[in-house]
This record gives C-alpha cells, structure tokens and sequence, in this order.
C-alpha cells in the first residue's frame, strides 16, 4: 500500500478534529461565558530512506542530506482562549454577575471545587447562592461575628438568606440631637404654654414612642426653660409616671401675665355682678369702666416695675360708653379711686374686692410664680446669640432605664444623651426652628424597629450587603474567586465548569478578594461568549479546503493502485 494513501487518512481525521472544535465553537456562540477554542497541526512522522552524511575533506566529497518521507499530520494543539473576555449581556437581575479579568468564581456540588466564568446565579430554597444551570454552591468568605467584617478562610457555600439574616434587630434610642433657631419673638416660645417639640425614639423591642419637649422663654434674655411633658407611645397614650427619669427638677419658670375675675364674678363692661354658692346675687355699679383688661392684668402681675406701672393708662368711659378721660395706674394710686356701690375704693382695695364679698373681685392664675416640673435652664449668649449651655453642660440626660416597664423588675428603655449645641437664638423673622432628631450628628444611637429584609446588593469586590426596611444594612458574605498562573491549563467539565490540572496550578481553598488581581465585579450583567463568528467561518472554510484536498490524496493514490494491479493484464 502506498505510504500517500494513509497520509491522506492522517489529513482527513486532522481536519475532521478541527471542524469538530469549529463545530463546538459555533454551537457555543451564545453560551454563557464560554472560551473558544482552536487547533493547530503538527507533522506525524517521518520515515527515513538514508540518513545524512558529513562532508570528507580528505576526498573532498560533500555531504549529503537525509531523505525522510513523512507519513501525515496529527494535531497538535486544541487552545483556549480563556483570557479573552467576551462581551457584556445586560439583564438587570441582581444575581447575574461578571468578572472583570481573569478570575474565576468557585463552586461547589459539595464534594469537590470547580471554577467557572459563568455568573448566571439565584438563591435556592434554602437560601445559598447558587448556579441557575446546575444548582452548584457559589463558594466564599464568611462574616466572622466577633468583628463583623470579613475572615478571610477557607471558602465555604454562601448563604445569604438564612433565619438570621431575613431580619435586623431592633434597638433602643442611646442619642438624640436637638438643633435650630430659637427666635425670641417666637409667639409659641412666649405663650404660656410654650412651644412643643416631639422626639422619636425607640425602646429595646423596636416599640416607638414620642417624647414631648416644651420650651418657653423667661423674664430673662437669653434664658429658656425646657421641660419634658410627657411620653407618648405608638398608641398615642401617656406611659404614665416620668418623674423618675431624673430630666431637670421642678422650678420657678415665670409670672403669669393673665388676670381674670374671680369664682362667682361677672363682669359686662359697666355692671359686677357677684352670685353666691346660695344663688345669691350682688350687682355692683362702677362709675367708669376699665376697657384694656389684658393690659391691666399686666400692668397689676408686673407692678415690681414701678416705672412700667406707673406709666399705664386705661380708658374710663361712662355710663353711655363715651370716653371721658384716661387715667394711670399713678392717678389711681394718688387717691383718685373708682366707685364700687357709692363707695370710693382705692385701686389696690378694688382689687382686693369688697371686704364684704366672700373673696377678691379680681384674682390673677398664680399671682406670683409658674412652677413645672422635670425642667432644666437653656442659655444663649444675649450678644452673639449662640448656645452657652443646657443644665450648665452641652448634653442632657433622659434617665428612660429609670422608668420600670411593667411586670418586669427593670426598663426596657436605655438613657438618652440629647445634644443641645446645634441650636442658636437668632432672628428669624418670629419663627423658631428647633426641632429633635434622634441619632447624634454622626446618626448614631438613632435606635430603630425590627428590620425586614428588602434587598440584596452585592459590592464590586464581591461583598455582598442586605438593606432592611429600618434604614439598616448588614454584611452577609463575600464571594471570593480563584486565579491560576495558567488558566489556559484549566480542564474543561462541561456545564461551563473548569477543573484545576497539574499545568493550572492548584487552587489553595481560601482563593483571593476579585480586586486583588485588578479585576471586579458588575452585577445585573454577564459574560457572553467569545467565539468570534466571522473568524470560526474562516476557518471553516480553509478546513473545509483541506479536508478536501486530503480526500484528493487518497483518491489519486487509489488510482495509482489500480494501474498497478492492471500490469497483470
């Protein structure tokens, strides 16, 4: 038989290897991930007729080279264009995942390690991150519960969604900040009953509750008075006794600037009537009528002002309503007096009434001092109008632990540390502000309800975080990957798994962090093939080509056969 005949054999079954390899890369075209692959040719053998021979100098003959006759081709080479990156999908799901550079991620069947482009992954019932074609564990690093960041050991199967991690506990309220503008002209501020600021804040079960703040100013400039007048809870109501938080003491905060008549008085304008618990009534007949009662009863309440006292007028009119003068307070006092029933009184006895009634005609809410309890003095300097300090310091404490939640023999609160330095006493333009947050400025100590677990976002060096519906976020894992210092020497496993081989390098079991190498990761993308189309139909062609050429090979030879065996004839 002739040596050209199994050449052409040898040529055909090269090239048949190599359609197949083109084959595969087609099919693969849109397959996640996929590295494609190509083949190179190497000669077979040869046979050799006669070898080489030197030159004789002394003869003077030359040399004569070998004659070898090779006998066909093999292949000798299928590479993997694992290094070239194939080009980006974009589909949106947070669990698609894309390595940039030439890493690969582990997973796991639960007995031996594999390596992989692929980043199409989910979340199984149980909660581990998984591949979507095969159900593999996606393997990592996990939290280690002493420093809550990562530790860096040998990888382990992801599970991101256990008990544990689907919720975010609750914590109480350790800090609040109060900050803003106190405007002195404020009327809220200047009204009796002061202006009231509400505080979030939460107790160790996640329960919220409102603490209710008040803040009026006093006779002295730059100088307020806070007070905690109640506790609420989620349902609105009062928690009940807060004496024993320990918030401020009870004080003095001011004089009362209102004045009405006394029990049993009325009054129309020109006529005092007074009617007894026996239903007994006594009328009055006033000579003049007093028209500014509001700035009277100021004028009475702050009569320590001498000066301020004596410079009030009030209108007296007669019986007709006609103003017949104004008269001071000062006139009042000189001895001009105001008739009650034919009898001149004084101002001072026309405020005390008639000895004969059973009390004063006019009687003020407190003639001398407001007093509230659970208060403490905030100051501001009068000249820059920045805080100066609360209690004498910056802070303030809400002894909450104090208060003994019921059928318990402790709290369910923590203290609360209220920052007051935040706040300034500015004009502006009679509104104030202020208002309670709670956290510092830093938002720590904020305290916080039960945390729901509402999504999942994984980092671009692999971390992998939960958001919770508190505000709250957590560490749960990080997915950690795999390099080798030959990756084209990785073993292909199908399902777009790679298998580690004596020319790879073997894989250490705790891998490395994706940035360490330069490379990170894109979620909501993945990696597509890339086989290279236009290339693979090239190739097919000149395949194709040699293929045929090769079967020319053995038909030529067959002819060659057949003239041989007709020598016979």
């Amino acid at each position: 038989m002739m040596r050209s005949m199994y050449s052409g054999v040898a040529g055909l079954k090269t090239h048949q290897t190599k359609m197949d390899v083109i084959g595969n890369n087609i099919a693969n075209v849109n397959t996640v991930a996929y590295k494609s692959q190509s083949v190179t040719f190497s000669e077979l053998m040869y046979q050799t007729t006669q070898s080489a021979s030197g030159a004789n100098a002394a003869t003077g003959t030359a040399g004569v080279n070998a004659k070898q006759i090779g006998l066909g081709v093999k292949t000798g080479a299928i590479n993997t264009a694992i290094s070239s990156q194939g080009a980006s999908q974009t589909t949106n799901n947070p669990f698609d995942i894309r390595i940039t550079g030439d890493a690969f991620f582990i997973v796991s069947n639960g007995t031996d390690n594999f390596f992989t482009r692929d980043g199409s992954f989910y979340v199984d019932g149980l909660g581990n991150l998984a591949m979507t074609s095969n159900g593999y564990n996606v393997m990592g690093w996990q939290v280690d519960p002493e420093t809550m960041d990562i530790k860096q050991d040998t990888v382990s199967a992801l599970r991101i969604m256990s008990a544990d991690n689907m919720t975010y506990p609750p914590e109480a309220t350790t800090k609040a900040t109060i900050s803003g503008i106190i405007d002195k002209n404020d009327t809220n501020v200047t009204a009796s009953a002061g202006k009231n600021m509400n505080l979030l804040i939460y107790d160790n079960l996640g329960y919220p509750y409102t603490v209710k703040f008040n803040i009026k100013n006093t006779t002295t400039e730059g100088a307020y008075v806070v007070s905690v007048a109640d506790i609420l809870d989620q349902n609105n109501e009062s928690i009940g006794d807060i004496s024993a938080m320990g918030f401020g003491s009870s004080q003095s905060v001011g004089r009362d600037t209102s004045l009405r008549l006394a029990d049993g008085y009325a009054w129309d304008g020109n006529t005092l009537k007074f009617t007894d618990a026996a239903g007994t009534t006594d009328i009055y007949t006033y000579g003049s009528a007093v028209s500014d009662w509001d700035a009277l009863a100021k004028a009475y309440n702050y009569g320590d002002d001498v000066e301020t006292f004596k410079s009030f007028t009030f209108t007296v009119k007669d019986a007709d309503g006609n103003v017949t003068e104004n008269v001071s307070i000062d006139d009042v006092f000189a001895g001009t007096g105001i008739d009650v029933g034919g009898t001149t009184k004084s101002f001072v006895e026309w405020m005390d009434g008639d000895p004969a009634a059973p009390g004063p005609v006019m009687k003020a809410i407190t003639a001398a001092t407001i007093t509230m309890d659970n208060v403490m003095r905030l100051n501001y300097d009068p000249l820059t109008g920045k805080f100066v300090g609360i209690g004498g310091q910056d802070t303030v404490t809400l002894g909450l632990s104090n208060l003994i939640s019921p059928g318990t023999t402790g709290s369910k609160f923590e203290d609360v540390v209220v920052d007051f330095t935040n706040t300034t006493m500015f004009n502006n333009s009679g509104t104030s502000t202020i208002a309670a947050s709670n956290g510092d400025v830093n938002k720590l100590g904020t305290g916080r309800k039960l945390g729901e677990m509402s999504g999942v976002s994984i980092q671009k060096d692999g971390r992998i975080y939960a958001s919770y519906d508190n505000g709250m976020s957590k560490l749960l894992g990080q997915i950690a990957v795999a390099e080798f210092a030959n990756a084209s020497g990785l073993e292909k496993e199908g399902d777009n798994l790679y298998k580690s081989s004596q020319n790879s390098g073997e894989f250490d079991g705790i891998g490395v962090e994706v940035t360490a190498g330069g490379g990170y990761m894109t979620t909501g993308v993945l990696e597509m093939s890339n086989v290279d189309l236009s290339a693979e139909f090239t190739d097919m062609i000149t395949t194709q080509r040699g293929f045929q050429a090769n079967s020319r090979i053995i038909t030529v030879s067959d002819t060659l056969l057949e003239e041989l065996v007709n020598l016979k004839r």
